[in-house]
């Protein structure tokens, strides 16, 4: 099967809950779903069987300020679950408002994503809920709490932060 019918065939198995999509490169197809919906479309790309997850990263979009420093748009985080099929690559894309970042785990459908959402809790501050490990992945265990090094606002650690032993529950 060649890659545009794999696409087209991906976002068939998806289609009920995509809000818009894209095709950023000729293989590719970006669909934006709601969060409530992931657990749903990963489901039905996993029975169809599609393809398999070969990654899940996050995004950090930095709220948009006016000259004067006011914000013109509220910065966000964001989810991108990518497939493959081949060479055809379907990412579902959330978006995690900063005010409400706790998500789903879709470890109950591909329990290998369990690795995907610990760097994805740990780098970026999302809440996985339902997730079977929280633990560490790659921040040494004096990393302070809170503190998210994939985030447009991380500029370093402060030396009060550095020396503080606190660690993430």
């Amino acid at each position: 099967m060649d890659t545009i019918t794999a696409l087209e065939n991906g976002k068939s198995l998806v289609a009920e809950w995509v809000l818009e999509s894209a095709t950023p490169e000729p293989h590719r197809l970006d669909v934006w779903i709601a969060t409530e919906n992931l657990k749903a479309a990963v489901a039905a790309i996993m029975d169809a069987p599609w393809g398999y997850l070969m990654t899940i990263t996050g995004l950090d979009h930095a709220a948009k300020l006016d000259e004067n420093g006011q914000e013109t748009q509220p910065g966000m985080l964001e989810g991108l679950y990518h497939f493959a099929n081949g060479a055809a690559v379907l990412t579902l894309r959330i978006k995690i408002p900063y005010t409400a970042t706790e998500i789903p785990s879709i470890c109950e459908i591909i329990p290998s994503a369990t690795i995907y959402e610990r760097e994805f809790i740990e780098l970026l501050g999302v809440d996985i809920f339902d997730t079977p490990d929280k633990s560490r992945l790659v921040l040494p265990d004096t990393w302070p709490v809170g503190v998210y090094p994939l985030r447009k606002s991380f500029t370093g650690l402060s030396k009060e932060q550095f020396d503080n032993k606190e660690v993430q529950a």
